[in-house]
């Protein structure tokens, strides 16, 4: 089977789009497939494209067997809504026109989205090369953006709204990464059950693998024998950050504690300003980190923290930094209602907390810190229960199963009757 993924992010790129889109692909290198991946040239969150790729409109390489084609695309940082939507429109341009000309013959093409103009380039290529058009979605847009107050419910929004519609009513296929989006799409879009997958994000088992709380990373960042509660991830508009910032105010005179923040995002800048302001010592900020290198973080820190802003609409998500912590025997905090929240506590694997409750989440801290024994159950039955559900590439496999029906349907129904 010749698959084509259409995705803007993928390696070195970080984050969960790229993730799935690179182990999956891979997944199905394995096991006999040929793919293409078109994307774009890596810049994202920072804004800025590496040397040698600035000016370049396409180039084509070899990753993990994945037949590679990266297109032009607008570099914007992760933050601000004009530049990020320029570099939206520039990648869904030079994907369906130098795309259409270098990416080979597809069985099947699947585009992923966020952000919707990439499912649209998708869809343009299906069309063109007559293949069964797979629309995934990783959540729901236009609804998230007007979740985080990203922008107003304007023109723009409903124009975006109008493309999801088409989008969800023509494609072949529609596969969602969680249960909670199905439901969604049925609801607001009118769209048959029977016409949508669920296929979760998962972890690498062979990159997220426990490790000794006494590693490099504790040494080179000096946490000692300090209790620390990570969140590795997007700094962003939807992530409820401030609310960490301020339960690490209450337990400022707690030094045993460290709150120790991984990543990029729009609203980086802001929370640094507003730890400084609060002087807060038992917090620390570290740049994103390479891919390989995040494993040694989980394992590194004694309690994972999983937040998102108070909004109907995040009860839906399954953020895949929790299959991860779980993935590397670490509790979490779960700071996510609805689908995450079962989630984590089916598996046993944390405690919840209201979203944005400062209270909460400062009682959780206090209480978690003060059991390790039950803390390393949590981490025990997390990974258990993540390797019997969300290994990548059973979850590849299952994918690879419905493409084929696809494409088995189609030549089927092109097929001359006698």
């Amino acid at each position: 089977m010749r698959i084509l993924y259409v995705s803007q992010y993928f390696p070195p790129e970080m984050g969960a789009p790229s993730a799935r889109v690179h182990e999956l692909s891979r997944a199905w290198v394995g096991m006999g497939h040929e793919v293409t991946v078109l994307t774009g040239f890596a810049h994202h969150p920072t804004g800025v494209k590496a040397p040698e790729d600035r000016g370049r409109l396409t180039r084509r390489e070899s990753v993990d067997g994945i037949d590679l084609v990266r297109t032009y695309v607008y570099a914007a940082p992760n933050r601000g809504t004009f530049r990020r939507m320029v570099s939206y429109a520039s990648f869904f341009v030079s994907a369906a026109t130098i795309g259409a000309c270098r990416v080979p013959r597809a069985d099947v093409v699947v585009a992923t989205s966020p952000q919707l103009l990439c499912a649209c380039a998708g869809y343009i290529l299906a069309k063109l090369g007559r293949a069964p058009f797979v629309f995934e979605v990783r959540d729901l847009w236009p609804e998230s953006i007007l979740a985080v107050d990203a922008m107003k419910d304007n023109a723009l929004v409903r124009g975006l709204k109008g493309v999801a519609r088409y989008l969800y009513r023509h494609s072949t296929r529609i596969v969602t990464v969680g249960h909670g989006y199905k439901r969604q799409i049925e609801q607001r879009y009118a769209i048959a059950a029977d016409r949508m997958d669920v296929v979760p994000n998962g972890i690498d088992t062979g990159l997220f693998v426990p490790g000794p709380r006494e590693n490099e990373v504790r040494r080179e960042y000096g946490w000692g024998d300090r209790q620390v509660l990570l969140y590795v991830g997007t700094h962003g508009m939807a992530h409820a950050l401030h609310v960490v910032l301020e339960a690490a105010h209450e337990l400022r005179d707690a030094s045993d504690k460290l709150f120790v923040f991984v990543g990029e995002g729009a609203r980086k800048e802001l929370l640094k300003r507003r730890a400084a302001e609060l002087g807060l010592s038992n917090v620390q900020f570290i740049d994103q980190q390479p891919k390989q290198r995040i494993p040694l973080f989980y394992a590194a820190c004694d309690i994972g923290l999983v937040t998102l802003r108070n909004t109907p609409l995040f009860q839906d998500v399954l953020p895949s930094k929790i299959f991860e912590y779980l993935g590397m025997e670490r509790p979490v905090i779960i700071s996510v209602d609805g689908e995450a929240r079962r989630l984590v506590e089916q598996a046993g694997a944390g405690e919840f907390v209201p979203p944005e409750n400062v209270a909460a989440l400062v009682d959780a801290v206090r209480r978690l810190t003060a059991a390790p024994e039950r803390l390393a159950a949590m981490g025990r039955s997390g990974r258990q229960y993540v390797l019997a559900h969300y290994d990548r590439k059973s979850l590849a496999a299952r994918y690879a199963d419905l493409l084929s029906s696809l494409c088995a349907g189609r030549a089927s129904r092109s097929r001359p009757e006698r």
